[in-house]
């Protein structure tokens, strides 16, 4: 007899697959700190996020494996602990190698609250009902990557760069603990028969896992892109204090859990593939808006300042309106194989946010226009890509 699959609390769930963008985002109004204080340039203190995302992408192939033979509940403490060690690492780091070495052991265990998470998600909440989850969690997680600029910024403000390393330490624990006593497990079989190459024949095979995996990299690419971007624009041409930007970023990702909200008002009545590509149409307007204020010139005023927020809330609109329905339909033709397929394609999709926020960090050069047009290029291309969904 098959036993009935446990369902995680929503927040719980949220917790999980959240912590990993607050990690990411925490210490970035701290990236021109920490440039001068460990003596390197902006570029290379950016290849930071960069290799936060590659230490995802392996994690996710890693411990979506696990977590098919041990369990959903193992793979994820362990990946916690893990999570723990990158953190310490990154508090005690003296250069930018040390601290490029500990954000991706950083990385590599908090990817299991991604991975993991959405697995348990796809095989514990069935058809109509995963579409609005998806939904709530994705409006949630829009504020997240806020949360940690904004804890960040007073703190760095407060205490220096290290404290904000520090605070993450404590909150891993924080996170073991609850995770610990509270996440039931959600596979029913301990055992599997699946073959890794098997299933990543089928996904290699499949078009629209292609397309699912460019757009969900894409969309989280021109995210975190620009919390790598921004510090540099808004506290060095707005001289804006690492606790203002912060305050900012709460400001900005309400675009974000706004676009998840419309999403899940437009489902009942709209396709989620036609949501996609009109969440892909409004990014492309906010990256426009973007391209023509930097390219006809923006002056560092309250003015200035506002149009450049407006733009950036426009393009996070769309963003928010495309990730949540991306999430939920790219890998429903494999629930037999969630954990290993969901591996296989979290590998891919994060590969390609590391290769765009590579893109961003080597592109850096103190210019307002390179962001918005390197934005606009990878909006258009998503725009070509959803509409043939």
């Amino acid at each position: 007899m098959q036993r009935k699959i446990s369902t995680p609390s929503l927040w719980l769930f949220i917790i999980l697959v959240g912590f990993p963008q607050i990690s990411e985002t925490i210490y970035t109004p701290s990236l021109p700190d920490i440039a001068n204080r460990l003596h390197t340039t902006g570029n290379a203190i950016q290849l930071t996020l960069s290799m936060y995302f590659l230490g995802f992408a392996v994690g996710v192939f890693c411990w979506g494996r696990l977590s098919d033979s041990i369990g959903r509940r193992p793979a994820m403490l362990w990946g916690i602990l893990v999570y723990a060690l990158g953190c310490l690492g990154c508090y005690l780091s003296g250069s930018v190698e040390w601290l490029l070495v500990s954000r991706f052991i950083q990385a590599f265990g908090a990817s299991t609250g991604s991975v993991v998470t959405q697995t348990m998600l796809r095989e514990s909440i069935d058809g109509g009902k995963r579409h609005a989850v998806f939904a709530q969690i994705s409006a949630a997680l829009a504020f997240t990557p806020a949360i940690g600029p904004f804890i960040g910024g007073w703190v760095d403000q407060a205490f220096g760069f290290r404290a904000v390393f520090f605070t993450l330490v404590v909150m891993s624990a924080a996170i073991f603990t609850y995770t610990l006593v509270s996440l039931p497990e959600t596979k029913v079989s301990m055992s599997s028969g699946v073959h890794t190459f098997s299933v990543a024949k089928r996904l290699v095979s499949d078009r629209r896992v292609w397309a699912f995996g460019f757009l969900i990299g894409a969309t989280n690419g021109i995210l975190f892109s620009y919390y790598a971007e921004a510090p540099f624009i808004f506290m060095d041409f707005f001289h804006m204090s690492p606790g203002v930007f912060g305050f900012l970023g709460i400001f900005v990702a309400l675009s974000s859990i706004l676009g998840a909200m419309l999403s899940k008002k437009l489902l009942p009545r709209v396709p989620a593939e036609k949501i996609i590509f009109l969440g892909s149409l409004v990014t492309m307007t906010g990256a426009v808006g973007l391209a023509v204020l930097a390219l006809y010139g923006i002056n560092p005023s309250a003015a200035g300042l506002a149009l450049m927020v407006a733009s950036i809330f426009v393009l996070l609109l769309g963003i928010g309106m495309a990730i949540p329905n991306c999430l939920s339909l790219a890998l429903v033709n494999y629930g037999d194989v969630l954990g290993t397929a969901g591996a296989i394609f979290g590998l891919g999709y994060y590969v390609v946010i590391s290769l765009i926020t590579s893109g961003m960090s080597y592109l850096h050069n103190g210019s307002l226009a390179t962001m918005p047009m390197y934005f606009l290029v990878l909006a258009i291309s998503m725009a070509l890509v959803s509409k043939k969904l």
